[in-house]
């Protein structure tokens, strides 16, 4: 039996401060669904880095 690893998460803390955003203006972003994917466990907000990673890439542009 062969087990995948863990996908890489970084908390609540951690991703508000790599966008420079309190944790309300997250908590925003999630109830508004203009964020990145979230994953709710308990009381804790993780973010998976390869949805952040998507996210990401969903908001480039070309143009303004």
């Amino acid at each position: 039996m062969s087990v995948e690893p863990l996908e890489k998460v970084i908390t609540q803390d951690a991703y508000c401060e790599w966008r420079g955003i309190t944790k309300a203006a997250a908590a925003q972003e999630r109830y508004r669904g203009k964020g990145p994917r979230f994953i709710k466990a308990g009381k804790s907000i993780l973010y998976r880095v390869s949805d952040l990673n998507a996210w990401l890439d969903q908001q480039a542009r070309d143009r303004t």
